[in-house]
């Protein structure tokens, strides 16, 4: 259930007018009251004797009792309340229940033993919500106490939910992004938008943000993306803030319509940006390799993609065992390989990586404030993928891309697990979410490049494939027999097969891929070490890419095929 708190507003009458009209496009049904500060309110909705104008004297009569200079100019309070589109539906008696709660604990009618709160009435034009008009104005002439209105609402409708059993929002924390209001939704419907302009530049300017590296980058990347930038200057040089139009997006005198990055989400402000930016001490971070610049190379998509896995997977060990603003960091920072993602890829994951990277965003927000010097591994990561351009979906483009998603489903699942520890009921519901869609992106993206191992792996001479699977019982005897009953299997054991063609031993690098990170989040946990075993050997993400190994050859008593001194298993092993 959602109370929402609107503008007040200074015309008693225009919005009974509203609230008993038809509604802006037919959609007010039998608009009657269900409750009002006495019980004894006239409805002109059922009531053929009482009319808008008698609904109006009545509740605007408080004011009265002050002098005309002492009157409020915005006396009128309106807030709506809007029950789950899974919710049964209410008798008028519930919601008359409802609407008496929400009075009591905003503070504008407290009842009780104070009998003095303000008037107000609640109308029912449809079967999902009310709206609840009040008079800011008390029957003793004092004005209201209430602050924090909004908040009080919402605490009053957490325990209406229980009350009633009705579906249970997660209680908000103060971080989420504004709404729309009712005049933009309008506005889009009758624009023929699916989506209204604030939502619009509130993606377009996350995108903007992903991986930037300087406030130049980024304010070009606005207008790269067609958008209308104005910039705030102080009188020093200083960028004090900045606005963007929709082009297009007009107000009644033809003018553009700006929005401040503040009002699009909270963490869009400019220095909040610019905290972003602050790599001063990135040398020092333990996933910073050093690097305090951001060079402006270019990379391949697949080469971004393995990129951004590696940063992902150093990402799951501050979300295991870091501080929490390093770890708020690392999450903030997954909503921008997210949206760099989401803005590079393939047609075939576009629209689920988009939904994973809209969600998202409200995961990448809380109130424990992100130390970004030790995300910078990330946002490189998202800058790369960034410059990069559009994956092409196929060879190693498609591949990579299946392999980024796994990893960055680990990483979303584990934002989802540390913001439920810490009580962050609306950023875990949304970090699920998105990890769902992401479920769904890899499903799409992994059919053709696991499709290619399968087959290989179909072909492997029988007994290298007991090899493979005597390897796999040694390494994890408790799931051994669960992945050999995967369709994954034929992939693994392909995988195997190509990682001791390249010099190393399948049972030591198959020990060390299962150790890293739990396996029980795995839709198939065959996928996941084909992905990590791939990528901790630096082999080819395509399988079309390799050859196919000999299986005759002989294998040293170390595991290790012979070969060259200079072959990838006599290097010391990189850190991944």
């Amino acid at each position: 259930m959602i109370p929402r708190i609107h503008k007040q507003g200074s015309s008693t009458r225009g919005l009974l007018n509203y609230l008993y009209g038809k509604g802006t496009r037919e959609e007010h049904v039998d608009p009657h009251l269900v409750a009002s500060f006495d019980s004894m309110a006239p409805d002109p909705g059922r009531d053929p004797s009482a009319t808008k104008e008698d609904l109006q004297r009545l509740l605007d009569q408080p004011l009265h009792l002050l002098d005309e200079a002492q009157r409020p100019d915005q006396h009128v309070w309106h807030c709506s309340v809007r029950a789950a589109g899974t919710d049964r539906i209410l008798s008028d008696e519930e919601w008359g229940d409802i609407a008496r709660r929400i009075m009591a604990a905003t503070g504008i009618d407290p009842g009780g033993v104070d009998d003095a709160g303000c008037r107000w009435a609640a109308v029912r034009h449809a079967d999902d919500h009310i709206h609840i008009i009040a008079t800011l104005v008390r029957e003793d002439g004092r004005r209201p106490n209430h602050h924090r209105s909004g908040q009080r609402a919402q605490a009053a409708a957490r325990l209406i939910e229980a009350d009633h059993d009705l579906h249970r929002v997660a209680p908000g924390d103060g971080t989420a992004a504004k709404r729309p209001t009712s005049a933009e939704r309008h506005k889009a419907e009758r624009q023929g938008r699916d989506r209204t302009v604030r939502e619009e530049l509130r993606e377009a300017v996350r995108r903007a943000v992903a991986g930037a590296a300087t406030e130049q980058e980024f304010f070009d990347r606005l207008k790269g993306a067609g958008l209308l930038v104005r910039t705030r200057v102080l009188p020093s040089g200083d960028l004090k803030g900045y606005t963007v139009a929709l082009p297009g997006d007009h107000n009644a005198d033809r003018e553009p319509v700006f929005y401040a990055g503040s009002t699009l989400a909270p963490d869009l402000s400019l220095p909040r940006i610019q905290a972003r930016f602050d790599t001063t001490a990135v040398a020092s971070a333990p996933d910073s390799n050093g690097h305090q610049d951001h060079p402006p190379q270019r990379v391949g998509p697949s080469v971004a993609r393995r990129t951004t896995t590696d940063a992902a997977w150093a990402a799951l060990v501050v979300l295991d065992g870091g501080d929490d603003c390093a770890a708020a960091a690392q999450i903030a920072a997954t909503g921008e390989v997210l949206d760099a993602l989401a803005k590079t890829s393939a047609l075939y994951t576009r629209q689920e990586l988009r939904q994973a990277a809209l969600v998202f965003e409200r995961a990448s927000r809380s109130h424990t404030r992100e130390e970004f010097l030790h995300g910078q591994q990330l946002r490189r990561a998202a800058r790369d993928l960034a410059l990069s351009g559009p994956a092409l979906g196929r060879g190693e483009d498609g591949a990579t891309t299946a392999m980024v998603i796994d990893m960055v489903f680990f990483l979303v699942t584990a934002a989802a697990h540390w913001h439920g520890r810490k009580q962050h009921a609306q950023q875990a519901a949304a970090a699920q979410e998105a990890a769902d869609y992401l479920r769904a992106a890899y499903r799409t993206a992994a059919g053709m490049p696991m499709g290619a191992l399968y087959e290989r792996g179909q072909r492997l001479a029988l007994p290298l494939r007991h090899k493979q699977a005597a390897h796999l019982r040694q390494a994890m005897p408790d799931l051994a027999e669960q992945v050999l009953a995967e369709p994954g299997w034929y992939a693994l054991a392909a995988t195997l097969a190509d990682v001791e063609s390249a010099g190393y031993s399948p049972a030591v690098l198959l020990t060390e891929a299962v150790g890293r990170r739990e396996l029980g989040t795995a839709e198939s946990v065959s996928d996941v070490l084909v992905w990590r075993l791939r990528r901790m050997a630096d082999l080819p993400a395509d399988a079309s890419a390799m050859t196919q190994p000999d299986n005759s050859r002989s294998l040293q008593s170390d595991g290790r095929s012979p070969g060259p001194a200079t072959s990838r298993a006599d290097q010391p092993r990189k850190a991944r």
